[in-house]
């Protein structure tokens, strides 16, 4: 048998933290003797607790150890970061630390600095005396890699201390909830973020075209409560389809019935704004005179539009290196506060996994099993709505005028 004695701080109990602590390592066939624990006497105050975790062997204590180490586990004695460098581009040192989503910080010459742009599945490089999270794709030879756990601190997420939508709702799904009480209570937070200068992107999948909440949409992005759009080929075709023949994928919206020849209509709407030079150079020159991408430029929203090897044409702004893509979502999304992903699965997954856990993250899908692969894939601070994204967009919009 093999010890190592743990600290944890903070709310432990509210937020069920150091309840996952010892299932875990139950879980893990481990055991466990509770040396120290004080709980905090009002809800802003933390608890701590000192334990000694107890594994088979070495290997079987550094499983477990591995798998606390995500709920905030602290070594007592203040240990140094481990680094080691590249060998050379796109190779890392064995061993190299892998992130999770949440705050970290590594003790980097007797300080604690918090890693800058957090998220899952990279790794954190020293530069210019940065800790930075990166991919492996953006490892260069010489840097600086962390490896090993020594000297990191994972600060996971804990229940609000003042009451919100995202306290009693994060990581569920569920489609039982009144529907209009939950668009309001999303619609407040909008504002309230807004008033206090946080910015929203919005995920959104063609269904947004398809099941009319395209004007809803364009209306959000209009009003100024939009900060960034996220998407692919097939919104941004079908948006200016729309603006250009009426039809989305060829269905007129209204009665939801193909008109002749209306399949030909994105293939047609594809070649005039190529042949325009591009989306704003469509709008400029009054060939898309309304929609979602029309509000976009017209309000200088930024969006990225990233390929798909389904795509027709694509139309000139899309990034058809999905690398590059990615690396545009990314750095696009700094500084952003909330995000609201609208029928898209695959788009929705590639955002979360660029995002930190401290983001508000709205995912509303028809289709309940959009929502469980997205928390499954480690956004598990995704709050579900399943509903039809052409009744929700409305009525948020409709909800967002009335309460400013």
């Amino acid at each position: 048998m093999i010890s190592k004695e743990l600290e944890f701080t903070g709310h432990l109990i509210d937020s069920m933290i150091f309840t996952k602590v010892l299932d875990t390592i139950l879980e893990l066939e481990g055991e466990f003797e509770i040396v120290e624990f004080d709980v905090g006497k009002k809800k802003e105050d933390y608890s701590y607790a000192k334990l000694i975790v107890i594994g088979k062997d070495e290997e079987h204590l550094n499983k477990i150890l591995h798998e606390l180490h995500k709920l905030g586990a602290k070594i007592p004695e203040v240990e140094e970061v481990e680094l080691k460098e590249a060998p050379a581009n796109k190779v890392l040192p064995d061993g190299f630390y892998v992130t999770t989503n949440h705050p970290t910080f590594i003790n980097y010459k007797g300080v604690w600095m918090e890693v800058e742009d957090i998220s899952m599945d990279r790794v954190i490089a020293i530069r210019n005396n940065k800790a930075v999270c990166i991919s492996i794709g953006e490892v260069e030879k010489g840097d600086l890699i962390v490896v090993g756990e020594r000297g990191v601190r994972v600060i996971p997420p804990e229940r609000p201390r003042k009451s919100t939508y995202f306290q009693f709702m994060g990581g569920s799904v569920s489609s039982e909830r009144p529907t209009e009480e939950i668009i309001e209570i999303v619609a407040r937070e909008i504002v309230n973020l807004k008033k206090n200068g946080g910015k929203i992107a919005v995920v959104a999948g063609p269904a947004v075209d398809h099941t009319g909440a395209r004007d809803a949409l364009a209306g959000m992005i209009r009003d100024g409560y939009v900060d960034l759009l996220l998407s692919g080929n097939a919104v941004a075709v079908h948006d200016i389809e729309l603006s250009i023949f009426g039809t989305s994928l060829g269905m007129d919206i209204r009665s939801g019935k193909p008109v002749p020849g209306g399949n030909r209509h994105h293939l047609y709407t594809i070649s005039k704004v190529i042949a325009a030079g591009g989306i704003k150079k469509a709008v400029e020159a009054g060939i898309i005179k309304d929609g979602i991408m029309y509000e976009c430029i017209k309000n200088n929203v930024p969006f990225v539009l990233a390929g798909s090897i389904r795509d027709d044409g694509p139309l000139p702004e899309v990034i058809t290196d999905v690398m590059e893509a990615k690396k545009e979502m990314k750095r696009a999304l700094k500084g952003i506060n909330m995000v609201i992903m609208l029928a898209t699965m695959l788009h929705s997954i590639a955002v979360g996994n660029l995002l930190p856990s401290t983001v508000k993250t709205i995912c509303v899908d028809i289709n309940p099993a959009t929502v469980t692969k997205l928390i499954d894939r480690g956004t598990a601070q995704a709050i579900g709505i399943v509903t039809d994204v052409g009744l929700f967009v409305p009525l948020l919009y409709e909800k967002l005028k009335e309460i400013e």
